[in-house]
């Protein structure tokens, strides 16, 4: 697919810019851009320049959390300042194939296809791939072979709590064992207490959702943040699913939860399950959600530089992706130029003023 936004030239300098460092707004300086990446040249001779006075410029964001359905999702992130989309869960393989050649819009990571169980919620999604559902330990060593074969960057777990039909405790050890085996990270959906406890004994790297049925016992929280594992809360979607299910005040133990999980230390990436997939509780759209995750983790307890943060630099690095995440010389000049200050108002992120993937300019949506 062909970004409609004309490429950039070989140099574009943005001068007089204020930039997030990751902590704070630094003085008015100069960042320039030479072809894909961020240059520690900040000359602007022979550079396409532009006047960034009274402007922010950031990382480009990254959505920890959601599904791709073709070059259009792509297109529809890199429009909304979205330039990294960590996938969870795409099939069949050759949609997932073609969208990694996309290279002028949206990166991605992906996980490819995910683990079931028969009897969950996931086992009734419209065209869920047969390959999807594990029944027993034994499977689950093939399940992640066919998957790191595939090309999968991490694994997908999706765990329910026991009886509600997701795979058993022990096919989820085993999942969890494999992918080490392989050098591959666990990302476990879970949308209960209950699942939560599951995942949480798998040793998985990463929890996906917070729970909305009940308060997280206190001993999980504990041990999560003792082990370092991560929380991708999506507060969009469990925000979304509690109101279609006509529960909304269930979102408030959803918003306290992670209140008890932030303050308890566990790291908290920005995710938002943005997808377009037919049979699910909620429908999530992509690239402007990640604008109200970020203002869902804020009224959640995180400060506006902590929500910054679960969306560049924190989600760079727990997912291993050195090259980006930060505006700093020799990473990805994947950036996003805005009309105000996001520490000041975290809304001021949906304020799109310019849009770089790779130093390719995007064509800005209104957020």
């Amino acid at each position: 697919m062909t970004n409609p936004a004309s490429a950039a030239p070989a140099r574009t300098a943005v001068r007089h810019v204020r930039v997030f460092d990751g902590r704070q707004l630094t003085e008015p300086r100069t960042v320039v851009i030479n072809g894909s990446i961020i240059s520690p040249d900040t000359s602007t001779a022979g550079a396409h320049t532009l006047d960034g006075t009274g402007l922010v410029l950031l990382p480009g964001l990254i959505d920890a959390h959601v599904h791709l359905h073709g070059p259009d999702t792509l297109a529809r992130l890199a429009s909304y300042g979205v330039t990294t989309a960590l996938d969870m869960a795409t099939w069949p393989p050759q949609l997932l194939a073609s969208l990694r050649q996309v290279t002028d819009l949206t990166d991605i990571r992906s996980a490819g296809t995910p683990a079931i169980g028969d009897g969950g919620p996931h086992s009734h999604i419209p065209g869920m791939a047969q390959e999807a559902i594990v029944r027993s330990p034994q499977q689950a060593g093939e399940f992640v072979a066919a998957q790191v074969s595939a090309g999968a960057d991490y694994i997908k777990i999706v765990a329910e709590a026991p009886g509600q039909g997701g795979p058993e405790q022990e096919t989820i050890d085993a999942l969890v064992a494999a992918a080490r085996t392989h050098g591959r990270k666990t990302v476990a959906h879970a949308a209960t207490a209950g699942a939560y406890t599951m995942a949480l004994d798998a040793g998985v790297d990463f929890v996906t959702h917070i729970p909305i049925d009940r308060p997280l016992d206190p001993g999980d929280i504990a041990r999560m943040a003792a082990a370092g594992q991560v929380c991708i809360p999506t507060l969009t979607v469990m925000q979304g699913t509690a109101a279609a299910g006509g529960a909304a005040p269930a979102y408030h133990t959803a918003r306290r939860n992670l209140g008890a999980l932030h303050t308890a230390g566990v790291p908290i990436l920005a995710g938002t399950d943005a997808n377009l997939q037919p049979g699910v509780p909620f429908q999530v759209e992509h690239g402007v959600s990640l604008h109200h995750e970020l203002e869902l983790l804020v009224d959640a307890g995180l400060a506006p530089v902590e929500a910054l943060h679960a969306a560049t630099a924190l989600t760079a690095r727990y997912f291993g992706l050195t090259d980006r995440g930060s505006v700093r010389p020799g990473l990805r000049a994947d950036l996003l130029l805005v009309d105000a200050d996001p520490l000041a108002d975290i809304r001021a992120t949906r304020a799109i003023h310019r849009i770089w993937c790779a130093g390719i300019e995007q064509t800005p949506a209104v957020a």
